[in-house]
């Protein structure tokens, strides 16, 4: 397949590969493989540097290079995957295989809305199955989780969410990270299970010895599952058999859809899955779609096209309301460019989680070999951009956020399913930054104001970062020159969001291209006063 022509997800084809066994190379010649890998990025990559400078970016290179003479080997890896994180893309990175060659604990972590919990776990530590996690070596679980983000190549919060905790059960990535104090093969977390806090002692394993599927436990003779698996619910149903199904829930006249990957399952092509997908809602009263992406890491994101023509040939399911689309910490990639469409295209009421990608990113990667260490790295080079450049963001937002609690969880109850289910659109606001764009556009200001102070303090809408959305809106104003506009929206929201550093410098910006310096001045002045 032409790789320009789709955007394939590395995470989920890399994460796990495993590297040949290389020879001790001197520190000189790790000194060179960053070098080199210095010269290939800027020569052949240098349009990564969007969320970093290349001078911040050299500087990062140079600190490692100077370290590397007193680094042992698995630090420099650490080291390497750090430099190459700090383009912030996904696609970007050196393979987590990497850094795990001297083990990883025998733990699944997830994080929940309520904490970090085991979620699966080797059958000899039963003891921990379910236990919260506080500390990991005595780190609160907090700071380990800041130590160790630097070292994933995170597109987001919840990329992070999703991809980077399993960074934390690495004692290379602990130890280098300074997590621990020397590289250790065992590792203690502080745990709290049935309200008992204790400590417990994980020795390392081989990274092949864990067992996981979409991030899930797969319970086996070896590995137990936190998750009571006499029943399934439906978005883990035929999980490790099929990457999309479908099934009618008559007594709601409601078909739900779950579709796991952008891929082609060996056993039915995705062009064949949506023909049998829509034959089935031609031929049934289907009055409302829930399609849930939630575990979508993404494929080929020309597969995409065939379900987009599909909903907007069927405008009775394709309205607000009858259109449900979950996502979620692992949609990803090509499932991004499939999120995009949806939002750009149809009418769905999108539920659940944020998504785990920018939605304009750089996909696709080119492999990079270093020279003496033999280590891939993954430079991404196709930039993909669905939407424009002012509704860029670091991840699509649900309209309504939904997050499983552990409890949840471990019951099979499914709180993002229940939430599509019952939902009635009808009395709510669905999408609160379009309503309010609408009310600006419409010159109805006192209506604006007035659904503004009610809607960002409504439970519904408090996953959305009003502030940011408007700082966004306000600095697109002033690029456009829309002086009164910009003044008015920064004036507005300095109201709501008194404390907000970053929104009194917006209305800094705005009073000063107004040409009113002595007002300019003043915003200036609290904006500093406010992040001190």
């Amino acid at each position: 397949m032409n790789t320009m022509k789709k955007t394939t997800t590395l995470l989920l084809l890399l994460l796990f590969s495993q590297l040949p066994a290389q020879q001790p190379i001197s520190k000189s010649q790790w000194q060179e493989d960053l070098r080199f890998l210095q010269q290939k990025i800027h020569k052949d990559h240098s349009f990564l540097f969007k969320k970093i400078t290349p001078v911040q970016w050299d500087a990062e290179v140079e600190e490692l290079y100077q370290q590397i003479p007193n680094l042992q080997e698995h630090e420099i890896k650490v080291g390497l995957s750090r430099i190459i994180s700090l383009f912030q893309y996904g696609h970007t990175q050196i393979p987590f295989s990497t850094v795990v060659e001297n083990g990883v604990l025998p733990v699944h972590l997830y994080h929940f809305k309520d904490g970090i919990y085991i979620e699966g776990v080797e059958k000899t530590h039963r003891k921990t199955l379910g236990a919260k996690v506080l500390k990991v070596a005595g780190i609160e679980i907090k700071e380990a989780l800041a130590k160790i983000r630097p070292v994933v190549p995170v597109e987001n919060d919840q990329y992070f969410k999703a991809y980077g905790l399993r960074f934390l059960t690495v004692p290379s990535v602990l130890h280098a990270q300074k997590v621990t104090s020397k590289l250790e093969n065992e590792i203690i977390l502080t745990l709290e299970k049935n309200g008992e806090t204790f400590e417990y002692t994980f020795p390392t394993v081989p990274l092949k010895k864990m067992s996981r599927g979409f991030d899930f436990t797969i319970p086996n003779e070896t590995w137990l599952s936190v998750r009571n698996t006499n029943k399934t619910p439906l978005y883990l149903k035929y999980l490790n058999e099929k990457f999309y199904f479908f099934e009618y829930l008559s007594d709601t006249k409601t078909l739900y859809v779950r579709q796991s990957s952008v891929f082609n399952h060996d056993s039915e092509t995705l062009k064949d899955f949506y023909k049998r997908l829509f034959k089935f809602i031609d031929a049934n009263d289907v009055e409302k779609l829930i399609y849930d992406v939630r575990l979508n890491g993404g494929g080929n994101n020309y597969n995409n096209k065939p379900l987009i023509k599909g909903l907007l040939a069927r405008p009775k399911i394709n309205k607000k309301g009858h259109f449900f689309y979950i996502t979620g910490r692992f949609t990803y990639s090509a499932c991004q460019n499939l999120t995009n469409e949806i939002e750009n295209y149809t009418e769905a009421v999108i539920i659940g989680e944020a998504t785990a990608e920018n939605k304009n990113f750089y996909g696709d990667a080119t492999k990079v070999t270093l020279p003496n260490s033999k280590i891939n790295t993954y430079l991404s080079f196709a930039w993909w951009q669905d939407m424009s450049p002012w509704e860029n963001a670091d991840a699509t937002s649900p309209h309504f956020y939904k997050e499983m609690t552990f409890d949840e969880y471990r019951t099979n109850q499914d709180p993002v399913l229940d939430l599509a289910m019952n939902l009635d659109v009808k009395d709510v606001i669905v999408d609160p930054i379009d309503h309010f764009t609408q009310l600006f556009l419409s010159g109805k200001m006192q209506q604006l104001e007035k659904d503004v102070a009610r809607l960002i303090k409504d439970p519904l809408y408090q996953h959305i970062p009003f502030e940011k959305e408007f700082d966004r809106v306000g600095k697109l104003l002033l690029k456009q020159g829309q002086l009164d506009g910009a003044l008015y929206i920064y004036s507005m929201t300095t109201k709501f969001y008194p404390n907000v550093p970053e929104i009194w410098k917006g209305l800094g910006r705005a009073l000063e291209a107004s040409g009113k310096t002595k007002e300019a001045k003043g915003a200036f002045v609290k904006a500093e006063q406010l992040s001190k």
